[in-house]
């Protein structure tokens, strides 16, 4: 792909849009970085300026987009925005900034991507393929933008991807040795106008596929078993026996291929906690497999496994009540999953912006599982209409109000799980953020 000369535009001054703009400018590209937010809250503006790209803030100018040769976007600009539709129309090729990066890397690539559970997975991935000796290197929406790792990809190792659903609306040419899709489920219902669209974003992972590649699936996710790739497709299931595939037999993970069984893990190997994380967990198996780690070295692997930050973090007990932060619980399904780990004597936290979903699903598990529902953001309201006589309800202001006030509710024995089911930009810089405020709180009290 050549770079030097092109008028380049990088929309959207994230951590992928600079590190795209920098990737592009180091090429010999003519970049200007475009953001829609006022300039003096674009952090490497003046880094950006110093390396010669121009930087234009405040808007989105459609001449700027229509007078390019490229537009590489930022997963957290809609392309549905007018500006892009009229460049669009102007014949200008739109890429996001993974694409940009998949043209440039070596080796081979494994992408993740589901509604729940991609960061734990591409992490666990990373980990097995790490520890069975081959080059591997992490990155994607997992926080390190993919083009930063162009230079340190190697034509025998591994790059694994984390893929939100943003990002893959703008791929062409991203190939997959192995395209995991964990499930689908109601999510950014803000951005997509169905369910459909939503899951049309999530199905680009296959598009560039060949029978040579894999495609892992969860064969309890009818959206997802359903899905077409013309790769080789391998099932996982925590419910039932396949004929090929990954599934649980009693406590045992056992894969089955060509008419031949091993078992791979016992469940009460595994030290991370829920029914989601035992998924995310055959999903791992099955691309360990296919890129030649041992049985013996993945389960080691996984045994060790701690989970990572902000999904089901234990994070401290005091006076016999736990505190749990999965403040990447960002809609009702990963809160679902999160609460479902848990039997009894809970105190959740919810609330924060609202992404479109439908809270009423969470009835059942706070009539089972919970004792009270503390709320807290903008959809505080909504969800208090959802959840109507089921437990009872309580309002915080702040995190750490939240936090006192589930101190005060809670008995020895119960757990105080952070789970917000909502996106966390009405309060805080991102879930990040939320989830270290609430440690923060939690630790503040040891």
């Amino acid at each position: 792909m050549e770079l030097a000369g092109k008028k380049i535009l990088v929309v959207g001054l994230g951590k992928s849009g600079i590190a795209a703009a920098k990737f592009l400018q180091a090429r010999g590209a003519q970049v200007t970085a475009n953001d829609a937010g006022p300039e003096e809250k674009i952090v490497a503006a003046a880094e950006l300026k110093a390396q010669g790209i121009a930087v234009v803030a405040g808007s989105h100018p459609t001449a700027l987009f229509e007078n390019s040769d490229l537009i590489v976007a930022s997963p957290g600009v809609p392309l549905a925005l007018e500006p892009f539709q009229k460049a669009k129309a102007a014949g200008v090729p739109i890429i996001s900034e993974i694409e940009l990066a998949a043209r440039f890397l070596q080796g081979r690539l494994i992408g993740i991507t589901g509604s729940n559970g991609k960061t734990t997975t591409t992490t666990l991935i990373g980990e097995v393929l790490k520890d069975a000796g081959f080059p591997t290197q992490v990155g994607g929406n997992i926080g390190t933008p993919l083009i930063s790792l162009v230079e340190t990809s190697q034509a025998d190792g591994f790059t694994v991807i984390e893929l939100s659903s943003f990002q893959l609306e703008a791929v062409e040419s991203l190939h997959l040795f192995a395209a995991v899709l964990l499930n689908i489920t109601p999510d950014h219902l803000d951005r997509y106008d169905s369910m459909d669209d939503y899951a049309a974003a999530k199905a680009n992972i296959f598009r560039n596929q060949t029978p040579e590649d894999l495609a892992v699936l969860n064969a309890d996710d009818k959206r997802v078993a359903t899905m077409q790739t013309n790769a080789h497709k391998v099932f996982f299931s925590c419910k039932r026996e396949l004929e090929e595939g990954i599934f649980l037999r009693d406590d045992e993970v056992i894969s089955r291929a060509n008419s031949t069984e091993r078992s791979l893990i016992s469940r009460n190997e595994i030290g991370i906690r829920g029914a989601h994380n035992l998924e995310n967990v055959m999903a791992t198996l099955a691309v360990g497999l296919a890129c030649g780690a041992s049985p013996d070295s993945m389960r080691e692997t996984i045994r060790n496994f701690k989970g990572v930050e902000h999904r089901l973090e234990f994070v401290a007990e005091i006076n016999g009540v736990k505190f749990y932060n999965d403040s990447k619980a960002t809609n009702v399904d990963s809160t679902i999953k999160a609460l479902e780990a848990f039997d009894k004597g809970v105190i959740v936290i919810l609330g924060g912006k609202d992404k479109g979903g439908d809270y009423a699903p969470l009835v059942p598990l706070v009539q089972t599982r919970c004792k009270h529902v503390i709320l807290i953001g903008a959809a505080a309201e909504k969800i208090a209409t959802a959840l109507e006589n089921t437990k009872p309800m309580h309002r915080a202001v702040t995190m750490e109000d939240a936090v006192a006030l589930s101190t005060r509710l809670a008995n020895t024995g119960d757990t105080v799980l952070l789970a917000p089911a909502c996106a966390s930009f009405d309060m805080f810089d991102n879930y990040e953020h939320r989830g270290r405020v609430f440690k923060d709180a939690v630790l503040a009290m040891h």
